[in-house]
């Protein structure tokens, strides 16, 4: 095996552009440690930076300049994108939370102000101030909304800002930042059964609040709704088009001269779009589209450009005509930005680029911000897959494919995120998230992941994903954000043939981890209601699609399953707060129950490798021992930088992979005789 010298640096390879990149440098360690006390001997090797890029959030533009807020990257960011040149001239360090998705300018330009998402409230301010006619000063804290996320910001002609957001297990309000007094005002939740709002927009008079619920759905969570709050009377009235109703969530809100335009998410029914007159709301239009979203609202005259999960699109509010905008240039991926100036769009895009499209010509200039002068840093991750010659790791738009044996990196483009993945005979299959079902590469045969299947669209979140050597079907775990519930998802490499078994555990429970044993998929249940089983482990045929047996959890576990693996004729199975149990597949019993909250104190990841059972928390990696089940620590204060929960995976010899801080490590854990 090649040793890595100490301070190699990692080449990083943009296979979109073909634009080589030196990533961040990261010393690649190769410690081994000492034999354990029972008789194990761990090497812990450093293969550097998971994934290095500059992923985004946010993009808009203030004159000729467009600003990109960072996503999943520390510190979280703005960056300044002078169009003209085609440089980034100017960033500020918000140094606070993990993502900007929400950036608003006044109507002069002079300030930009930016909003934070973060993992918990710390009391710290979360909306920003950046002065953009001193861009080498930074950005200054303003103003804290306790609705710890802020989406949305919307500033008035006056100068007044509004922001709306949310945070887990409460109503989002409607929040003021006076910038006069640097009071920040809760202005009052208008939706109590809402679960988020994303969406803000403001006149001298009104504003508009857009909510709904496409995080934490189903139930009586509400879906779309819109509210206009009379400032001079301090009221909100609901607004809400009965078109847009059935969707889950108000995705974004816009005033374009005497129109307020609306947009949503779809799930059941694709998004729609609504064009109502701001002097009688009840007077409006409401166009349906073909995506699965439509947000990143602009117009010029009496055409809305937008975009969807399926490119940009215009509408025409003369002729009711909906159309693509056609152009020469490459896919675009996911788009967190777009305005419109002089006959040309201007383009954020996920894939870390931003787009030019002059709307005549129907030509296009793409600029990498990496190239351009935008920082490169190591970011959050996702799934990862390994075997004997790559390991991959997922991020927001990119999987990261590490060749091993050498310090090449390649950056992969896929929109959305891949929340999990397997590697079967070379290929690397991924559940994508959002909507974007299962995607596949070929490194023999592939330039680039593509789409192999789809489902239903309400079904967008997969979680979890391994093999069915047996039926010959890789198994996906999946939760429905907007209605609640899960699926189960089936596919088949060599015919293609898919299914989608809708709420296999029951309306409530979502489907969040699975594992496979004798042509039988295991499911783990999750219920984030406040009704009915907090867990529930079911058996299940995945050809026929009938459920076997069930057991609930032990009232012992009072949260749902996180993480199923099987060994033997052993199921084991951690919860969300540490809870593990194991079930012996022969009786159908709980034969075992612990509490490992010390060492795994939420979500967790389990893989069995070398006749071992491994499991990896936020904090630590851990092995269960396959006769007593008791655990024991192979990597503490492992702490890996994840984005949505931690992930295990090991290559065809048994090396386990994961993350140890924001980089990706492999350990050889074996067993001393």
């Amino acid at each position: 095996m090649r040793q890595h010298k100490s301070m190699s640096r990692r080449r990083l390879l943009w296979a979109g552009g073909g634009i080589g990149l030196a990533a961040v440098a990261a010393p690649l360690l190769n410690a081994t440690a000492q034999a354990a006390p029972e008789g194990f001997r761990t090497s812990v090797t450093d293969l550097g930076p998971g994934i290095v890029q500059f992923a985004l959030m946010s993009g808009i533009q203030v004159g000729d300049t467009v600003y990109i807020g960072s996503r999943n990257l520390a510190p979280t960011r703005v960056i300044g994108f002078h169009l003209p040149t085609r440089k980034v001239v100017s960033q500020t360090e918000i140094g606070y939370g993990h993502s900007i998705q929400a950036l608003a300018a006044d109507k002069d330009g002079k300030y930009l102000y930016a909003g934070v998402l973060t993992k918990g409230d710390e009391g710290k301010p979360n909306l920003y101030r950046w002065d953009l006619s001193t861009p080498d000063k930074p950005a200054v804290g303003v103003g804290r909304t306790e609705d710890r996320d802020i989406r949305e910001l919307a500033v008035a002609p006056d100068g007044t800002v509004y922001a709306v957001g949310g945070i887990p297990g409460k109503a989002p309000a409607l929040w003021m930042y006076d910038p006069a007094d640097g009071k920040m005002t809760n202005l009052g939740i208008p939706d109590p059964k809402a679960t988020l709002a994303r969406a803000v927009a403001a006149t001298d008079k009104t504003v508009f609040f857009g909510a709904g619920s496409v995080l934490s759905g189903g139930g009586e969570a509400s879906k779309a709704s819109l509210y206009a709050y009379d400032r001079a009377k301090a009221e909100f009235a609901n607004v809400t088009p009965t078109e847009l109703e059935k969707d889950p969530s108000v995705r974004e809100l816009a005033v374009f001269g005497d129109q307020l335009v609306v947009s949503t998410s779809g799930s059941t029914e694709p998004a729609k779009l609504a064009v109502m007159d701001l002097a009688d709301l009840s007077s409006y239009a409401v166009k349906s589209t073909d995506g699965k979203v439509v947000k990143n609202l602009t117009a010029a005259g009496d055409v809305i450009y937008f975009a969807t999960d399926a490119g940009l699109y215009s509408y025409s509010t003369a002729t009711e005509a909906l159309a693509p905008v056609e152009f020469e240039g490459p896919d675009l991926g996911e788009i967190w930005g777009l305005d419109h100036a002089d006959g040309r769009l201007t383009v954020v895009s996920g894939y870390g680029f931003v787009g030019e499209i002059d709307l005549a010509a129907r030509t296009s200039v793409i600029t990498e911000l990496g190239k351009a002068g935008a920082p490169l840093s190591p970011q959050t991750a996702m799934g990862i897959a390994a075997d004997d010659t790559y390991v991959y790791v997922g991020g927001n738009n990119v999987i990261a494919r590490h060749e091993l044996g050498t310090d090449k990196v390649l950056n992969l483009r896929a929109p959305g995120e891949a929340k999990d993945a397997e590697l079967l005979a070379g290929v690397l299959y991924t559940g994508q998230y959002s909507s974007q079902g299962m995607w596949a590469y070929d490194p023999a045969n592939d330039k680039q992941p593509h789409q192999i299947a789809s489902f239903p669209s309400e079904q967008n979140r997969p979680l979890d994903v391994c093999q069915d050597p047996v039926n010959r079907l890789l198994l996906v775990a999946a939760q429905s954000d907007t209605e609640g519930g899960g699926s189960l998802w089936t596919f088949s490499p060599k015919t293609g043939k898919k299914q989608a078994f809708i709420n296999p555990v029951d309306e409530n429970q979502t489907v969040r981890a699975v594992t496979s044993r004798d042509g039988v998929a295991y499911l783990g249940g999750d219920n984030p209601t406040t009704t009915g089983p907090r867990g529930t482990v079911v058996a299940f045929d995945p050809v026929a699609g009938k459920e076997l047996w069930r057991i609930d959890l032990p009232t012992s576990l009072t949260t749902g399953v996180a993480a199923l693996a099987v060994q033997g004729v052993n199921l084991y199975g951690l919860t969300r707060q540490g809870g593990f149990l194991v079930i012996d597949l022969k009786t159908r019993k709980v034969v075992h129950t612990a509490d490992h909250r010390d060492i795994c104190p939420g979500f967790a990841a389990m893989v069995t490798s070398r006749g071992m059972v491994y499991g990896v928390s936020d904090t630590t990696l851990f092995r269960f021992d396959p006769k007593t089940f008791a655990v024991s620590n192979v990597v503490p204060e492992i702490n890996g930088g994840w984005y949505s929960g931690p992930h295990v995976n090991a290559d065809d010899d048994g090396r386990l992979y994961t993350m140890r801080g924001r980089n990706l490590v492999r350990i050889d854990d074996r067993k001393v005789s």
